[in-house]
């Protein structure tokens, strides 16, 4: 399909979810760095009538898992630690059943056994003392592994705590210092941060479910803000915000190899281990890795989308970013997946992407 009618297609599909309430949030789709349609939908706040906007910042889950990583990789290249080593070198207080075990590589790829740090404790905890990345760790630092580190996959926002701490201790600073200097300021994204919702911030979109707060769903419930369900802040695992004209420029910094070097870049975007029954995607560093076909002119190719998503009640983004073609796919929604799945899912199918699979992309054995 041509550029406009792409944009054409993609205008009539979201008329039609916001008209049946499935879709609230700003949708951004780019080719080799420029905007070819970018616009909002739907209430960034249902109580007051406000619209959302372009640059209206929404909650972005899990996809604040890429910032870490590219931090990480970061201290990597500048020899300040290495993919092999163990918590245990960096984080000596840490429970040394676990942090002797368990590698930045294995953290980074969800092959540490660790788990989630939503959990009772955390549900049965004031949400307003979660300010700080060491306030997350009594969640989960005393659980055991649930299996031997490499051995299998499972997806551990844990882990991605575990990294925070590493970041703070390596650097002597906070992990949301480093993160605002050397990726936000360095990837020109000045709306893009971990802030503290008891704070005023403006032009914030207010995520909106129908789940409880043991992210049960409620059955037969109006949408309500799920603001009390979260941490206060965000953290190395989730729960940052951002614009979508933000995530589009650190889409250009990484291609442009402005926060990480030629090789480093490859290193955290390629597909170390397969998740799940997946044999398309392998999970890279805080990014996933994935191959799909595009079907041109009766011909198949083998094409690469990276990038990650995030999603829990009230809030999906996934962010595609197409590195044979050029395009980037950026959706930002404050209603629970699918409500932005539902849209990146839509823009493969009119860029004529499906998902398929590679000779070398069969399931291998979790690397160690």
């Amino acid at each position: 399909m041509s550029k406009a009618k792409i944009v054409d297609e993609l205008q009539a599909f979201l008329e039609k979810l916001v008209v049946a309430d499935l879709f609230s949030g700003a949708v951004l789709i780019a080719l080799n760095g420029v905007p070819i349609f970018k616009k909002a939908y739907g209430l960034a706040n249902k109580s007051f009538n406000v619209p959302n906007q372009i640059d209206t910042k929404f909650n972005l889950g899990s996809m604040n898992k890429m910032f870490t990583a590219v931090a990480i990789a970061q201290l990597a290249e500048r020899g300040k630690l290495a993919f092999s080593d163990l918590i245990s070198k960096h984080l000596p207080d840490y429970p040394r059943t676990v942090a002797d075990k368990v590698t930045i590589h294995h953290l980074l790829t969800h092959t540490s056994g660790m788990g989630d740090f939503f959990n009772e404790k955390f549900f049965f905890s004031s949400k307003d003392q979660f300010k700080t990345v060491e306030a997350f760790l009594p969640l989960f630092q005393d659980d055991p592994l649930s299996f031997e580190p490499g051995a299998q996959w499972q997806y551990s926002n844990a882990g991605f705590i575990v990294l925070g701490a590493i970041i703070e201790q390596v650097v002597g600073q906070s992990y949301f210092d480093y993160v605002r200097e050397h990726i936000y300021k360095s990837a020109v994204m000045p709306n893009t941060d971990a802030y503290e919702l008891d704070q005023p911030i403006p032009n914030l979109a207010i995520g909106y479910t129908n789940m409880g707060d043991n992210f049960q769903p409620l059955l037969g419930s109006r949408r309500r803000s799920h603001l009390f369900m979260l941490p206060v802040k965000g953290c190395p695992a989730a729960g940052g915000y951002s614009t979508v004209s933000d995530l589009l420029n650190f889409d250009i910094a990484l291609r442009q190899h402005k926060l990480l070097s030629y090789k480093y870049t490859n290193i955290v975007l390629s597909g170390k281990v397969a998740f799940s029954d997946e044999i398309f995607a392998k999970y890279a560093y805080g990014f996933v890795d994935e191959r799909v076909n595009e079907f041109f002119d009766g011909r198949v190719k083998q094409k690469r989308i990276t990038g990650h998503k995030g999603g829990i009640p009230g809030i999906n983004a996934p962010r595609d970013m197409y590195l044979d073609d050029g395009y980037t796919v950026v959706v930002l929604s404050n209603y629970a997946p699918p409500a932005g799945q539902r849209v990146a899912a839509k823009l493969r199918e009119l860029i004529n992407y499906k998902q398929g699979t590679h000779p070398t992309m069969a399931k291998p054995s979790v690397s160690r």
